[in-house]
Formats: structure tokens, sequence, C-alpha cells
């Protein structure tokens, strides 16, 4: 325990669950996010001194919120509802790094896993419950004692030289200067002092000091009830036009995943970020940082399945270090068409990972090699992306055809009939002992078939290829089922392997759409309703016109006057 004989602990958690409801009470409205070129009318509110950290106006948190405009309910504009989002276990862990210096990922550590829809920042799955409530308090209160514990972060959270333990001028500098960055916009004289009675509560009880006296017990509680108050948990936006802060906020957490940086909040306060040019200047600064590739790395894990693959950690590691140099070179090394991610003819591999797909060793210790005639080209044929949909312990043609259907090409498919037992494997004909005739069934029963010919036709094409991304010729241990290899997109075209594959969506334009409608659901934590179709045209023209550069595609998003602001939802 951090603190005995005092009521210190049970007072401020207390204190933060009332901040909390009391929030969440006067936030139970919504504000939405509109994503095309239509203007709005509207704008911010002030903040509400009376809690510490809290906003007039209305944002919903957690839940589903309001219901989006329809597509023919005759609204202007092309977007729909978006709600104040919270920090995904990403997010705050890089936060907390980046505010802190904490490198242990604590949130992934102490908080239960976000639902993943196939991101982790939908709004619609946030729930907040009681236990995630617990949870935070106990995870709030180990980063606070860190963060105080050590000498160097110690010093970066209290600037001045406190004259006493109960030196209150010295303890409200804190205060405004870590508010203000945990909440990322500024903050109001009576907000900061609102937390003054943390100073006398570390002063009058008895307690086991952090860092050595009251005082930095004070500021560790701060801390503690900064992190766990909605202002730092939640992306709050309140009105139509954005303020430069929201704005700061949107921009640094779509491209970084985490808070604004300095540099980033001083064109905030300079009133820089509501111009479309300053914005796409800012956005290009941080696309140079190295956190842009990593949050583009996540992006892609969570789009197309592979960030929890059941490999070993070392195949895992090689797996992600392959990947993740195809995704540099293209997007930020070489700056090329965004397409050749799909039909990339080297990949990176180290002598291990190389023996394991049977390809040449690089020169060096790791470098990249040429596929040649493997039938392999581009991210399909990784295998991160060749381990991820699988089922019952192998390959699964379905799963590998709904991989394609609903990840590249952005279709919705139906789900199976209550009658059918997805959770087990294919009997087919009682005899049948190839895979191929176990799934007959699925090409013969009216009730499978429909569905089934959209997806099992696309699987068999990438047959060839295990779980570990590894060439066979046949069913694992049965050298009698060979494997033809041969796949099918209903309607447009037949292919061999995942070469064929990524040169068939690439040639035939069927990738340009579906990458802007990923990239939009996960910037805005949500899926997209009908009404977002012209957004979504807008931009996949603007993609193919800058030769798809996923960059342009990224700037253009932002650049746009619907990345700052939003449009009130229809009132029922």
């Amino acid at each position: 325990m951090l603190y005995r004989g005092t009521s210190i602990a049970s007072t401020a958690a207390m204190q933060l669950r009332r901040w909390v409801v009391a929030l969440c009470v006067v936030t139970c409205g919504a504000c939405s996010g509109a994503i095309d070129d239509q203007a709005a009318a509207g704008g911010g509110a002030g903040a509400d001194a009376s809690i510490p950290g809290g906003r007039s106006g209305s944002a919903a948190i957690g839940g589903e919120g309001p219901k989006p405009p329809s597509a023919g309910s005759g609204a202007t504009y092309d977007g729909s509802v978006s709600v104040a989002r919270r920090l995904s276990r990403a997010e705050l862990d890089n936060t907390l790094r980046d505010l802190l210096g904490d490198t242990t990922s604590p949130a992934s550590r102490a908080l239960a896993e976000d639902l993943y829809s196939p991101y982790d920042n939908d709004y619609g799955s946030q729930l907040a419950s009681s236990a995630y409530v617990e949870s935070l308090e106990v995870f709030a209160t180990e980063v606070a004692a860190r963060a105080i514990g050590n000498t160097t972060q110690r010093a970066k959270l209290i600037p001045c030289t406190p004259t006493a333990n109960t030196d209150r001028a010295c303890f409200e500098r804190v205060a405004s200067a870590f508010l203000r960055r945990a909440f990322r916009r500024p903050v109001a004289a009576a907000e900061a002092s609102a937390y003054d009675s943390l100073l006398d509560l570390a002063n009058e009880a008895n307690a086991e000091l952090i860092g050595g006296s009251a005082f930095n017990t004070a500021v560790a509680l701060l801390v503690r009830s900064a992190i766990q108050d909605p202002e730092f948990l939640y992306r709050v936006e309140v009105g139509n036009s954005l303020n430069d802060h929201e704005i700061a906020a949107r921009l640094s957490y779509l491209l970084w995943g985490t808070t604004p940086d300095s540099t980033l909040q001083a064109a905030a306060e300079s009133g820089k970020l509501r111009d479309p040019s300053s914005r796409r200047t800012e956005a290009e600064r941080l696309l140079r940082d190295d956190r842009a590739r990593d949050q583009l790395h996540r992006f892609h894990a969570m789009w197309l399945g592979y960030r929890a693959i059941p490999q070993t950690p070392e195949l895992a590691a090689a797996f992600a270090r392959e990947t993740n140099a195809l995704l540099d070179r293209v997007i930020f090394d070489d700056a090329q068409s965004y397409l050749n991610v799909f039909s990339f003819d080297q990949t990176y591999l180290d002598a291990a990972l190389a023996d394991h797909y049977g390809l040449p060793h690089p020169s060096a210790g790791a470098g990249w090699v040429k596929y040649g005639d493997s039938g392999r080209a581009g991210i399909l044929s990784h295998g991160a992306v060749l381990a991820a949909f699988g089922k019952f312990s192998d390959t699964s043609p379905t799963q590998r055809g709904i991989f394609v259907r609903t990840r590249l090409l952005c279709e919705e498919l139906a789900p199976p009939p209550p009658s059918v037992m997805a959770d087990k494997p294919p009997a087919g004909d009682r005899d049948a002992t190839c895979k191929y005739d176990r799934y007959r069934a699925h090409r013969t029963s009216a009730a499978c078939a429909g569905c089934h010919n959209l997806t099992d036709g696309i699987g068999f094409g990438l047959e060839n290829y295990d779980l570990g991304g590894r060439y066979r010729a046949h069913d694992d241990g049965l050298p009698e089922c060979t494997i033809e290899g041969r796949g099918e997109i209903t309607g447009i075209g037949v292919f061999h392997g995942p070469a064929e594959l990524g040169a068939l969506l690439v040639n035939r334009g069927l990738l340009d759409a579906c990458v802007v409608r990923q990239y939009l659901q996960f910037a805005l934590g949500r899926k997209l309703v009908a009404n977002e179709d012209v957004a979504v045209d807008r931009l996949t023209r603007a993609f193919a016109g800058a030769d798809h550069k996923l960059s342009d595609l990224i700037l253009s998003f932002i650049e746009s006057d619907a990345f700052a602001r939003r449009v009130e939802p229809e009132k029922p």
C-alpha cells in the first residue's frame, strides 16, 4: 500500500468518482463529426470551473451514442455522429510515455484489452464499467508513484522549488503546467486551484511519503487524479467548429497515437491549426517522425488482422520486421504507390526467415531478397497475414475468403444461420480425407453455397501456403491430397497464390476505395455510414490522382475543412 493510517487514498478516490459521475452526467448529449467540405455553423463552449477539468456543452461518453443522419434524410453534409472517444490502451501507453517518461506500458498491463472491430478505438464498444474504473485507480496509483519516484521525471513535473511542504503557489504552478499537458488544452486558474485540496490532504494525514516529502506526495496525488479524469481519458470535443487544441489532439492521435508535442501545442496556441495549409504543414512534420511509422504499423496490423497471431515469439518478431520493413519502404522511404504494398517483388528477411520460407538468404545478416518465380509478391505473401485467418489449428479457406471480402474489398457478409455449427470444422463427405472434399457441403448445400461461393473459392487460392506462410504442395501430412491452389473472386477473375491475388486486386482497381474506407474508419473511431460515401468517393479520387501515395491520402483528409469541424446530428 502507498499510504497507511491516512484517508488520502479513499478521499481522493471518492472525489475522483464524483468528478467522473458529474462529467458523465453533464455530457450525456452528443457531438458529431462531418467528413465532407460543406460549411457548418456553430462554435465551441467554455470550460466549467466547478468540476476540475470540466467543460460545458455536450459529448456522449461511451456507448453507441446518438444515431447518425440517414442517407435519405435530405442532410446537406456527408457526416455522421462522433462522440467523445476514450484513449485506447495503446494510446494511453504512448501518452504516458510522452507525458511522464513511463515506458512500462502500464495500461496494457493493468487494463482490460480493448475490443477490436477491427480497430481498438471504436467508441461504440468503449463502455466504462465499474471494473474498468477500479482498474484505473490501481493503474493511476502505480503510474503516479513511478513518476514521483524517478528523480528525473520528478524534476520535470516540479519546475519550482517549494519553500515548504505547504507551498501552495508552487503546487498551483505544478498543477497548471501538468494539467495543461494532460488535458491537451489551456487550464484556467480556477481549474488548477481546485486540486489544492490534495496538498492539504498530503500535509494533514499521517502518510507514507512518496518522493520523500508531503509536497511530492501531493504531486503524486495530482498525477493520479489527472490521469483518471475524463478530460485526460477521453478526447472531448465541444461545438461544431473545433478549436485549435482539439484539432491538435486530432492530428496527434491520428498520426502518432499520442498526445501533442510542444511544437504542435505552440501551433495551437498561435491559432494556426484552423488554417488548412498550416494544418498540412504540421501533419507533414508529424509524418516525418518515427512515431508516424509506428502508428501506421499498428493500423495495418489491426486492419489486416495480424496484430496477434499464433506463432512463436521469435517467428512473430521476424514476421513483424518483414512486414514493417515493406510498409516503411513503400510509404516512407521510397514514397512509392501504396498499391506496391500488395505487389512488391522483394521482401525483407534474415537467414532464419529465408529458410522458413524456402527463399534465398540475404547478402548480409538481414536484407531485401527478390521473390523470383516463387509465386509470392507483396504483403499477402507474408507469414504475418497468412497466419492471421486460420481455424481449427489449420488454414481456413472460409476465413481467408472472409478476410479478402471484408478487409480488402470492404464488403458486408451475412452471418451464418443459427443452425450452422460454426465452431466445428466441416465434415463434408463422411469418408472424405482431403480438405477440399471436406468442404464439399459448402459448395453443394443450398443453405451454404450462397455465402461460401463468395469466400471459399478465394481461400482455396491461398491454400498452398500454411499457417506459417510456408509453401506446401499437399494437405499437411497427407501427400495423397494434392493442393491445386486455384482461387477465384466470383465475377472478377481467377488466380493462383498471393502474387496473382495481389495483382488481380491492384489491376482491377479493387483496393482503392477500401483503403480509403478503412483509414477513415480508423481515423474517426467508428464504422462509416451510408451518407459518408460521398466523402469516400472524393478521397478515393484524390488518392488515385496522387499516384496512390498513402501520405497524400492522409494529408488530403487532414487538409480538408471537414477535419476541423463537426456537424450536429438530426434530432429524432
